[in-house]
């Protein structure tokens, strides 16, 4: 009964967000699209001919948003999940934190990446803070991956929560990279304890 009443609640919630809405009108596979459209806005990370990589993609709405708005675009999606495929990019099915799945992004690429964003987080397990933490870690690694492969004036965006991981990402964030903000952007639900992470130009 009470996982029917959850279920229940959750449909209701989609059919009154207007994002939810917006995304099938507009083709979006989900409504995080409008996340990174308002991240983009406010913080200028895309332009044609970007190199980017999509960690933890699925179902690649952050991706859609990107082919749909900027021209020939280098794109990697990666994600253990397998992606329905989306025009102009590549896609590896894998962990990202294994070292033969890293490996992998830094061969498809001939130069430095512009763009490095991350929508990683574990399944919800009802004990936030073991969630905030394990998504903390994702955060993290993303992080110090990117400060080997991002060009000087490449960008990195994660999903954030508040947690006993939250201040080390931002230390770390403001040691390697000029800029460094915390957002949460009007698509993220209010009742959604995420930020993200902009962090710009390395140092």
């Amino acid at each position: 009964m009470k996982k029917n009443k959850i279920s229940k609640n959750w449909i209701n919630k989609q059919h009154r967000d207007i994002y939810v809405r917006k995304s099938k009108i507009e083709g979006y596979r989900s409504r995080a699209a409008y996340k990174i459209e308002e991240i983009n806005t406010k913080f200028k990370i895309f332009k044609n001919q970007t190199y980017v990589v999509d960690l933890g993609a699925a179902p690649g709405s952050w991706t859609q948003y990107l082919v749909n708005n900027y021209n020939n675009c280098k794109i990697l999606t990666v994600d253990i999940k397998n992606l329905d495929p989306i025009p102009n990019c590549n896609h590896i099915v894998g962990d990202f934190t294994e070292e033969k799945i890293k490996e992998r992004i830094k061969k498809f690429f001939d130069r430095r990446i512009d763009v490095i964003m991350s929508d990683m987080a574990i399944n919800t397990t009802g004990n936030k803070g073991l969630d905030s933490l394990v998504t903390g870690e994702l955060c993290l690694d993303a992080m110090k991956f990117s400060i080997e492969l991002l060009s000087d004036s490449g960008t990195f965006v994660s999903k954030i929560f508040m947690g006993k991981s939250f201040n080390e990402i931002i230390e770390l964030s403001k040691k390697y990279f000029k800029k460094t903000n915390i957002f949460k952007p009007p698509a993220s639900r209010k009742d959604s304890k995420e930020s993200f992470i902009i962090s710009k130009f390395l140092r």
